[in-house]
């Protein structure tokens, strides 16, 4: 009798702690289920929301010193200015400009070589830190990436070959096939502001210098812009038989660009350039590459 008594005592005891543990069970998942929810939503509620997809000036700049590195994109086939040397490094004026840069920020210069066109989509992408490679500065382009202060203007002539009478002002390019690079200021320059003003002729891009003065030379185009500096070595080193004709048709200052929303960066950058003229170190690169002292910016 005692035995049958206690069997449905011991029966409800047994249901109680059951749903005891349960209920403990289900108060343990909840708990941990809350940490990485909790530890994730936090930055977003935090910091990181509010810092540009690009990241913030002061991130960009400690970045760049902590990894000892800054990422430079440049078009390494733009001799004097970019290029690869006889034992297939990267040299010419903008890579020393670049270096001396990387110096001052306490860090050293690599260097990212690729067609001008994919250079300000790789900055925007986060593949390399700044440009230094004659990036024209223009309102246009300022909507897209920021600029540092000028670090060289350069005069654009027009180039034909050294027979040709028929062109010595833009006015003559009507009805003639003008080569140009891609994606640069002056392929916006003849669209923009000289198709209007001329009349219809036909534009032909290039993705590096030589190949278009070798089209030109060989009569494949009528003419072409671009400045002296970029045209003398290589004119010197082939043989191409071009002159430049006229007064220079525009003058173009370039600077060095960098992702938008990284003022500290930026600025940093730009103390370096204005101590680089200050100290003289700019003059004697300037001189290095050109021969001469720089034009008053």
């Amino acid at each position: 009798m005692l035995k049958k008594s206690r069997s449905p005592y011991i029966l409800a005891v047994s249901v109680v702690l059951l749903l005891a543990l349960a209920l403990a069970g289900c108060g343990s998942n909840n708990n941990n289920a809350q940490e990485p929810s909790g530890s994730a939503s936090s930055p977003a509620g935090g910091s990181a929301s509010t810092a540009p997809a690009s990241g913030s000036g002061s991130d960009l700049l400690s970045k760049v010193k902590a990894a000892g590195v800054m990422k430079v994109g440049l078009m390494g086939t733009y001799a004097p200015y970019n290029f690869l040397n006889e034992n297939k490094e990267m040299d010419g004026f903008d890579v020393d400009i670049a270096k001396e840069a990387a110096k001052r920020l306490g860090v050293k210069a690599e260097f990212a070589a690729q067609d001008f066109s994919g250079l300000i989509p790789s900055l925007q992408a986060g593949k390399i830190d700044a440009i230094i490679s004659q990036v024209t500065i223009t309102d246009e382009r300022k909507q897209q990436i920021d600029f540092s202060q000028p670090y060289i203007t350069n005069e654009v002539k027009i180039i034909v070959r050294q027979n040709n009478d028929s062109i010595t002002k833009l006015e003559d390019f009507k009805g003639k096939n003008i080569g140009v690079g891609l994606g640069t200021n002056d392929e916006s320059y003849l669209r923009n502001d000289v198709l209007p003003k001329v009349g219809k002729f036909n534009i032909k891009t290039y993705d590096d210098v030589i190949t278009s003065l070798q089209d030109l030379n060989a009569g494949r185009i009528d003419a072409t812009i671009n400045n002296m500096y970029a045209l003398k070595p290589i004119v010197d080193k082939n043989g191409f038989k071009i002159k430049a004709v006229g007064e220079a048709i525009k003058s173009d200052q370039a600077g060095i660009a960098v992702r938008k929303n990284n003022p500290e960066f930026l600025a940093a950058l730009d103390q370096a350039l204005t101590d680089m003229k200050a100290d003289g170190t700019y003059n004697t690169i300037f001189k290095k590459w050109f021969g001469e002292e720089p034009a008053a910016q």
